[in-house]
């Protein structure tokens, strides 16, 4: 170790880099819980150990996008335990940090501030578990961002395009250039990249003379047509690329033969699925950059919970198990213990040594009983381990290859190759579920009005975002524009017509992908919209101890029928003198719900003398398209917007407010630097990989 430092001088970058520390997985596991925490403490120590000048996360810093108190007071314990104090910082930021930090309420380095006293500063994106979500648009990292823990960047909140502009960093004569990209849909990246709408900005000046690395946290390797982003997508003036999300640990740098990059893929600190890609064994890497040479130093994680994972396939060993003999399920329960215990002996052997491992280590036993075999009771015989390992409820797992017989999908699935090939980890999405039971749906379970690319984007955002809104503002917002297109059409009023207009329309919508993203994006902001109204009128009532709520029947006579047309459903948001100051406004910006605005009905809330119009929440009417028509048909020459009186169920466009998103500000300060779109660059760049594999030899430069 003091060999190593001795080569650390005043122009080499000493940078901890990890990726997917799911902090708060398994968190109420009464065995588990603490693991990613424990973890996370090694890191950082590990960190301060080495004194490097700052640490790099690649995404998925919690596992829930919404964690709980006590994983966000941990992580804040122990970023401020480790990464404050009274070191000095080594290296200076030389580009605009209004346009690194733009979405930050303090948009600079923490470092750079002078109430706070930082002595090893974190740089992070977000990853898809802790992405930003809600009306706001915040994440959990910009919580830490506000209280000066963590340097959130690569935040980019348009659908269509985006620009990359990096941080810029010197130490000495060595000048990185650290660009980042928060987790963005695979297939609305793809889509992205394909169109030419992620541009990467360089310094104009001397722009051959930065270290250029690029943290990305998405898709790797393939599962589906355009569900990852291939590496030939990023620029090829690139010399490292973090990439995070996908969870196997392959760490040595990799060299890109055709875009002459490397790519470092840290993968997990914890296991968050019993696969083989998970058993790899777990390391973050200290990473050395000086000039344009660079050094990775693995470092294996030493409080990682154990985990074996091996399969058995029960036909491919006629000469133990055959079918047909009566006590075959209690030899093969047999044969599966004793697996069971060579996978723990061999956990025993390799955690003598290191007390700070967790004792019960993680098992997985893959029966493929296909060939007549009967599967035994798991639960029975996850008993005989509950003390001995952490799983006991997963330790087997069955299952059964189906044949195909269909000549166009004839495709013989090798289960050894699938289980070698831990490059690959599949993992399942609430997307891919839904356009999968929609191909294999009957004819009459199809959708004929929605997509399904919409509905599994609203189910996901239900799922993981926990949106309740979400498919309901999809399906209204879908059914609005399908209505208003048939309007427009202004066809024979037939129901074979209206239905071949609406399948039409709906292919139409598919093959734009780009409208369609739109869509599920307006819906998504409806339903956030109203999560955070029914915050807001939660809070109204609970704040005030004097507050009567009554019913009341306004009978007021001298009010103009013009006026009760004109009055909608006007809702007050927040505090107000009357409700002729309401905040909530219409989407062109004007205010509604004035005092006279017309006859108002229904519930209303008092309060300390001031009158409040309590919230009426008004059944949506089922409306069919063809109700729709018919009533449309009548009235000619009157548009939708026209008719005071019109039926049609019209989203709540006036109640939602448009989350305001921060802009990039770009302009020019002291110490920014100007820059030049990317480039291609086909001559061979000077990045040089050294192996520390001879400890005794270590010499990164």
């Amino acid at each position: 170790m003091s060999a190593e430092r001795n080569l650390d001088d005043e122009d080499t970058f000493k940078i901890l880099i990890a990726t997917d520390l799911h902090l708060g997985y398994l968190e109420k596991d009464a065995i588990r819980g603490n693991d990613t925490l424990v973890t996370f403490d090694e890191i950082l120590r590990c960190a301060q150990e080495n004194e490097v000048d700052f640490i790099l996360l690649g995404g998925d810093l919690f596992h829930d996008n919404k964690p709980s108190r006590k994983t966000l007071h941990i992580c804040m314990e122990l970023l401020r335990k480790y990464c404050m104090g009274g070191n000095p910082i080594h290296f200076e930021i030389l580009s605009d940090q209004s346009v690194n930090f733009a979405f930050s309420k303090f948009p600079w380095v923490n470092y750079y501030d002078g109430n706070l006293n930082i002595s090893i500063p974190v740089f992070s994106i977000h990853g898809n578990h802790d992405d930003p979500t809600g009306a706001d648009a915040l994440c959990a990292l910009d919580l830490l961002s506000c209280a000066g823990l963590v340097n959130h960047f690569g935040r980019s909140m348009s659908v269509e395009k985006t620009d990359i502009s990096p941080v810029l960093m010197q130490k000495g004569n060595t000048k990185l250039a650290l660009y980042g990209l928060g987790a963005i849909p695979d297939e609305r990246l793809y889509r992205m990249f394909v169109n030419k709408q992620v541009t990467m900005l360089r310094p104009k000046e001397d722009e051959d003379s930065w270290f250029n690395i690029f943290v990305i946290h998405q898709n790797r390797y393939k599962h589906g047509a355009t569900n990852y982003i291939p590496e030939q997508f990023l620029d090829d003036f690139l010399d490292l690329v973090i990439w995070g999300h996908e969870h196997e640990c392959k760490i040595a740098p990799t060299r890109n033969e055709q875009q002459l990059f490397y790519v470092s893929q840290p993968g997990s600190t914890v296991v968050t699925s019993l696969s083989p890609g998970e058993a790899v064994k777990k390391h973050v890497g200290l990473l050395r950059i000086k000039g344009k040479k660079m050094n990775m130093r693995k470092i294996p994680l030493k409080t990682i919970r154990q985990f074996f994972i091996e399969d058995v396939i029960l036909a491919d060993c006629p000469d133990i198990f055959n079918p047909d003999h009566p006590r075959v399920t209690q030899k093969i329960e047999a044969f599966c213990e004793e697996k069971v215990e060579g996978m723990l002996d061999v956990a025993e052997r390799e955690r003598i040594g290191n007390s700070r491992q967790p004792e019960k280590p993680l098992i997985r036993l893959r029966v493929d009983y296909s060939g007549g075999f009967e599967p035994f009771n798991t639960l029975r015989f996850s008993q005989k381990f509950v003390e001995r390992v952490a799983n006991p409820k997963d330790i087997i797992h069955f299952f059964r290859h189906r044949h195909q017989n269909d000549k166009k999908d004839d495709v013989q699935i090798n289960f050894e190759k699938i289980a070698n090939k831990s490059t690959e980890v599949l993992t399942l999405r609430v997307e891919d579920l839904v356009k999968q039971y929609f191909k294999t749906a009957e004819k009459n379970a199809q959708l004929s009005l929605l997509t399904e690319r919409g509905i599994g984007e609203a189910v996901q955002e239900f799922v993981d975002k926990e949106e309740k809104d979400a498919i309901d503002e999809l399906v209204k917002f879908q059914l609005e524009k399908t209505q208003r297109f048939l309007k427009d059409q202004r066809i024979e009023a037939t129901e074979d017509k209206i239905d071949e207009e609406v399948r039409h329309f709906r292919e139409t919508r598919r093959q734009n992908t780009t409208e369609e993203d739109e869509e599920v994006q307006e819906a998504m902001s409806r339903a956030r919209a109203h999560r955070t109204e029914g915050k807001e009128i939660s809070s109204l009532i609970s704040d005030d101890d004097d507050m009567i709520i009554s019913e009341e029947k306004a009978a007021d006579s001298g009010e103009s029928s013009a006026s009760v047309a004109n009055r909608g459903r006007a809702r007050g948001h927040g505090r107000s003198s009357s409700r002729g100051q309401s905040s909530s406004t219409a989407r062109g910006g004007s205010r509604r719900g004035s005092r006279s605005s017309g006859r108002e009905t229904g519930d209303k809330i008092k309060v300390s003398s001031r009158t409040y119009k309590a919230p009426v929440v008004t059944p949506i009417k089922n409306s069919l398209i063809m109700d729709a028509f018919k009533r449309s048909s009548q009235h000619p020459a009157q548009t939708w917007h026209q008719s005071p009186s019109e039926e049609v169920v019209i989203g709540d466009d006036s109640d939602v407010e448009e989350p305001c998103l921060s802009s990039f500000s770009k302009q020019n300060q002291g110490n920014s630097r100007s820059f030049s779109r990317r480039g291609s660059q086909n001559q061979s760049k000077g990045v040089n990989f050294y192996d520390d594999d001879d400890e005794d030899e270590f010499d990164p430069f």
